[in-house]
């Protein structure tokens, strides 16, 4: 079979370096390479035994059949309730759609609401799949570049120089993947001051990794004045809950794009898993403190990588909030020759380390930095620490 049976629409696709990555960690394993895997952002913890016994008491209570398109009734409500106590917004059931995945929810959003041509800006770094899904839905992603210096985050005036007549919408994720930054209260309104100005552009708030978060407060930017119309907010219970396999993702939206996303849903997926729904109120009716060892775990990895990556010459790193991820500048190393390698770029670096240290990562090129590259430590303090001893060793220079 031809390539050229397959639509332009895939053919244009690029692959989720993310996942190829890790595919390619997990090959080289298989042959028998100690591989560590720092490439997919993935808790290392079980689902907490709470959410597993909903799972298996929904099982026994027979939640087997068809669910709505946009998910259950006390489910929405588990969100809302969710929605109100940790972000201060307010949703009704109409609002809300439940999706196989925060990643459906922004494939909904995107086939929803971008024409052919609507521009959408993205803030870089940005996730992986933000820019190939609002290509697929004929939008044209415009990237603005930030940097170390700037802990990875857009400001006011950048927001203002991107916007034109052709600006729809702008998606962003705070916690940060892949920075790990987190906007304040005061950035947000600062960016809010902008938008109020462009009353067409509509905004897309990724907020996924919001209760992995080490800041110690959090602003959701729909809850700033003027913005609640205008913000679709995303989130899921992957990250937090490590239930990355459950598959479960929401949104709170203006009714009208609700509604949309529903239309689509039912098109294609129909509901989410009904287990997987249950179980997940019960991941939400809980009190935030019940995952705090994970954030806890976290944030002491946190400090440990930033030991260990400023011991590293060459290194530029902010100082990652939230998420589980840090996201060096390694710029330093392009045009060096390591081993006899010459490193050009950041996908040179990491398929380096990945051949010379045993070690997987992420180039920054796969979030619109080129210039950095993308190592999770949701693993155990004992890997990292080994992680980053081989690293240092195969960048030193010769």
């Amino acid at each position: 079979m031809s390539v050229n049976a397959l639509s332009d629409r895939i053919n244009n696709l690029s692959v989720s370096q993310t996942l190829a990555m890790a595919a390619k960690a997990r090959e080289l394993t298989a042959l028998g390479k100690d591989i560590i895997s720092l490439s997919l952002g993935e808790p290392d913890f079980n689902t907490p035994d709470f959410i597993k016994e909903a799972a298996k008491t929904a099982i026994d209570e027979n939640w087997s059949t068809y669910p709505p398109v946009d998910g259950y009734l006390e489910l929405k409500q588990a969100i809302i309730k969710k929605f109100q106590r940790d972000n201060g917004l307010t949703y009704q059931p109409a609002n809300i759609v439940v999706s196989t995945g925060a990643k459906q929810s922004l494939y909904n959003i995107a086939q929803a609401m971008i024409n052919e041509g609507d521009e959408v800006i993205l803030p870089a770094p940005y996730w992986v799949s933000y820019y190939e899904i609002i290509k697929m839905a004929g939008g044209i992603p415009v990237v603005v570049p930030t940097s170390v210096a700037t802990d990875f985050k857009i400001t006011a005036a950048q927001l203002q120089e991107a916007i034109t007549p052709k600006t729809k919408m702008m998606w962003f994720s705070s916690p940060c993947n892949p920075s790990g930054s987190v906007y304040s209260k005061e950035e947000l309104t600062g960016l809010v001051e902008v938008l109020k100005n462009h009353e067409q552009i509509y905004v897309v708030s990724d907020e996924i990794y919001e209760h992995i978060n080490f800041s110690g407060t959090y602003c959701s930017i729909g809850s700033i004045p003027g913005m609640f119309d205008r913000t679709i907010t995303v989130n899921g219970v992957a990250k937090a809950f490590a239930m990355t396999g459950w598959r479960i993702g929401y949104i709170g939206a203006p009714e009208f794009i609700a509604k949309a996303c529903t239309k689509l849903q039912g098109q294609v997926t129909s509901g989410a898993n009904s287990i997987a729904q249950r179980a997940t109120i019960a991941a939400l009716e809980a009190d935030p403190s019940e995952i705090k060892y994970m954030v806890d775990a976290f944030h002491k990895r946190r400090d440990l990588v930033m030991k260990l990556v400023n011991d590293i010459p060459g290194l530029k790193v902010n100082e990652p909030e939230g998420a589980f991820y840090v996201f060096p500048d390694v710029s330093y190393f392009f045009g060096k020759t390591l081993n006899g390698t010459l490193i050009k770029d950041a996908d040179d670096l990491a398929l380096y380390l990945l051949e010379y240290a045993n070690v997987a990562t992420v180039t920054g090129a796969a979030f619109g930095n080129p210039n950095c590259i993308r190592l999770s430590y949701a693993t155990s303090e004992e890997i990292l620490t080994e992680a980053f001893k081989r690293i240092k060793e195969v960048l030193k220079e010769q």
